[in-house]
């Protein structure tokens, strides 16, 4: 019977998107736990695609925002693609929200359109226009968290610093928090996937990093749920996994996890100085990839889940 209710429901249903409000304009049951969607954004524009993780049944749950990495999956999020995430939340009762596309974003507004990726105007899809949407369609709470790696972790930290009364747990999986340090290398991440990084926050230095920097908005996450984790950049049980390759893990992803872990320490210092309390899993070993970022989802879930409600 379910099998036929899915055929039923059939392939995904699309309207003409308006530009007065946001609106979920195409729906897709792929199975009873995951669903995309497609929202059209006022704000950028255009059409978003998600994909939406959540119980089979009703009752009332808080929502996950989960963000991809510099370079999105194509067809879904890298969450569901690389790693056990779909298995790993079924049962629990909690909506896990897997945005696509916005590559090497940040998931912020620009405050230029760009000639490479046009329009950018994430923080205000992803605080404003989607949180209603979701918990009308997924019978949320209004209680939320989020959480990403490396670029989505910064990410995650920027916009609940920029936003603390949305979210009640923040995780940073391989992230850099203290903007300030990671600037070199977030212009470079942009520029080296053809944007031009000044159409983000204008030159570093201008008001526009400042404020969007959570070293400088330490503030704005008292209270929460915090989880960060970070490897050391040493080769460590995963490399031979071949996530994406092994040459790749170690001679890319380890100077980058190198990089984090000291843009860590100093962020937990930062913490630490203004008693804000987090819960931060550094370990002897691990580089920039997904199979620690499976085990650090894994890790961060009592804590994250609990303040959730999950």
């Amino acid at each position: 019977m379910l099998a036929l209710a899915l055929a039923l429901i059939g392939p995904v249903v699309t309207q003409p998107a308006t530009a007065s409000a946001a609106q979920i304009v195409g729906v897709n049951v792929m199975t009873p736990y995951r669903t995309a969607i497609t929202v059209t954004s006022p704000a950028m524009g255009r059409n978003i695609d998600l994909q939406v993780l959540h119980p089979a049944g009703g009752g009332s749950r808080g929502t996950y925002y989960l963000l991809d990495g510099l370079d999105p999956g194509i067809g879904q999020s890298t969450w569901t693609n690389a790693t056990d995430a779909e298995a790993f939340f079924r049962g629990k009762n909690v909506n896990v929200v897997l945005p696509m596309g916005g590559q090497a974003s940040y998931y912020t507004d620009w405050v230029s359109d760009d000639p490479r990726f046009g329009r950018y105007k994430w923080e205000t899809f992803l605080t404003r226009e989607l949180p209603g949407l979701i918990d009308s369609r997924f019978n949320g709470n209004g209680v939320n968290g989020i959480g990403g790696l490396s670029m989505g972790g910064n990410a995650a930290y920027i916009l609940a610093a920029r936003n603390p009364g949305l979210y009640r747990a923040v995780a940073g999986y391989s992230a850099c928090p203290d903007i300030a340090m990671a600037a070199g290398a977030m212009m470079f991440s942009i520029a080296n996937r053809g944007g031009n990084p000044v159409n983000m926050w204008g030159a570093p230095g201008s008001p526009e990093w400042a404020a969007h920097d959570p070293a400088l908005m330490i503030e704005g996450l008292r209270g929460k749920a915090l989880y960060l984790s970070t490897g050391t950049g040493i080769p460590g049980p995963h490399e031979a996994e071949l996530k994406p390759t092994l040459a790749e893990n170690i001679f890319l992803g380890g100077p980058i996890e190198l990089g984090v872990n000291t843009c860590m320490v100093a962020f937990d210092q930062r913490l630490r100085a203004s008693g804000i309390g987090a819960k931060i899993d550094y370990h002897p070993v691990g580089t920039h990839s997904w199979s620690y970022w499976q085990d650090a989802l894994h890790h961060s879930w009592p804590v994250i889940g609990s303040a959730l409600g999950a």
